[in-house]
């Protein structure tokens, strides 16, 4: 069965591939990709602070990453947002290979059920693409700001922290070829 579990130094070739096969999936459909940076990124699994998880099975095959910060970062959010406690997400990457799967799903539910479980508010997390923020309100996050970064436009989203009590089901569902998770929290 899939689970997240921290990343270690030794999940850094397993991340590289999963960021090499979602860089190809980015590309495919001209969007720009991480390929460029696929080495340096897979290199944050190392990370000592341990805020970087991998979405593992029991045969250790790595099929996504996320980084989950204790602190939102300090643009674009208001001082009152800024003083609830939360939980940031960035840099989650799946295969796309499990994409009927979900697997970017399941990752999102289990930082909004970690978050709760930790006494957080909210989780939040930033997107560079409009098609991001739709595939993110489809995992119940809202676009709350968007603000002007150097170059590029930033897409600032949360979700209240909640238990989720299906994620078992939904890290079983990425096990068993053909299933699909319940859509429910």
């Amino acid at each position: 069965m899939f689970a997240m579990r921290p990343a270690t130094a030794d999940d850094i070739p397993a991340v590289e591939r999963v960021i090499l096969a979602r860089s190809g999936w980015l590309e495919g459909h001209g969007l720009p990709s991480w390929r460029e940076n696929a080495a340096e990124l897979a290199r944050q699994a190392q990370n000592s602070e341990g805020d970087v998880w991998v979405l593992a099975g029991d045969d250790g095959r790595v099929i996504g990453c996320t980084t989950v910060q204790e602190q939102t970062p300090p643009w674009g959010w208001t001082e009152e947002e800024l003083n609830e406690p939360a939980h940031y997400l960035y840099s989650t990457v799946t295969d796309p290979a499990y994409r009927e799967m979900k697997p970017g799903t399941a990752m999102a539910l289990w930082a909004v059920d970690r978050a709760a479980l930790r006494g957080r508010t909210w989780v939040r997390r930033g997107c560079h693409f409009p098609g991001l923020v739709k595939y993110y309100e489809t995992q119940g996050f809202e676009l709350m700001h968007e603000v002007q970064r150097t170059r590029t436009k930033v897409y600032l989203m949360g979700r209240r922290a909640e238990r989720v009590t299906d994620l078992e089901e939904r890290f079983r569902a990425l096990s068993e070829p053909g299933s699909k998770p319940r859509t429910s929290t």
